[in-house]
């Protein structure tokens, strides 16, 4: 498994898009990677046409996207055919890659095998990750969901918005929280330092132990 603050590591596959090199791909971008277990399955075609209808969203946050699937790219562009079906989406292509993963090399070296799921040969499938990639190729976050259970990329756009804030300003985002919404204090910011770094004002949260962490303030 890669730990948090890692750099991801790098590796050369096929893809819809072509050969790449992961970290050329990359760049100095934000990006995710999201795996499937396979092609032409019901909740991996539900979620690859809701990622392509939330392409937009993920451009204005200059989020790149690329998919992997334990299938090879024939069998990829043949089921972008469907996914695009599902989304609703006339263009005939899709906005993203998908890499393909057929000896699962990659969902074994990225810690991605769910050993519940398996395909008619018996061979493990790949669950379903999400990797957040920052800039400098950091991982931000991982999730892994099995196979059954669809994601919601509704938050993953709202753990993106969350990473890309707190990357730039000393602030954490409390639960449940929204763009827009208040932030608050980290608590390594001291009380002289927070109030000129959050002109807007800290509003402090009295709570028995007497502590002051519970420091809130306008969304910088």
């Amino acid at each position: 498994m890669v730990n948090l603050g890692d750099v991801f590591p790098n590796f050369d596959a096929d893809t819809t898009s072509g050969r790449i090199n992961f970290h050329e791909w990359l760049g100095n971008d934000w990006a995710i990677l999201f795996s499937h277990p396979a092609d032409y399955t019901p909740v991996c075609t539900t979620e690859l046409g809701r990622v392509v209808k939330l392409v937009p969203e993920f451009q204005k946050r200059n989020v790149k996207l690329i998919a992997l699937s334990c299938d090879d790219v024939n069998s990829h562009n043949g089921w972008a055919k469907d996914v695009l079906r599902f989304a609703e989406d006339k263009s005939g292509t899709l906005p993203y890659p998908i890499i393909a993963d057929t000896d699962r090399s990659l969902a074994v070296k990225l810690g991605m095998v769910d050993p519940d799921e398996r395909d008619a040969a018996g061979m493990p499938l790949t669950c379903r990750a999400v990797f957040i990639i920052g800039p400098g190729k950091k991982l931000k976050l991982s999730l892994l969901y099995p196979a059954t259970t669809g994601r919601n990329f509704d938050e993953i756009l709202r753990v993106v918005d969350s990473l890309q804030l707190t990357a730039t300003h000393k602030v954490a985002t409390p639960v449940d929280w929204r763009p827009g919404q208040e932030c608050m204090v980290v608590p390594s910011v001291s009380k002289e330092d927070a109030a000129k770094l959050f002109p807007k004002g800290v509003k402090t949260v009295e709570v028995p132990s007497g502590k002051s962490y519970l420091r809130f303030t306008p969304a910088p």
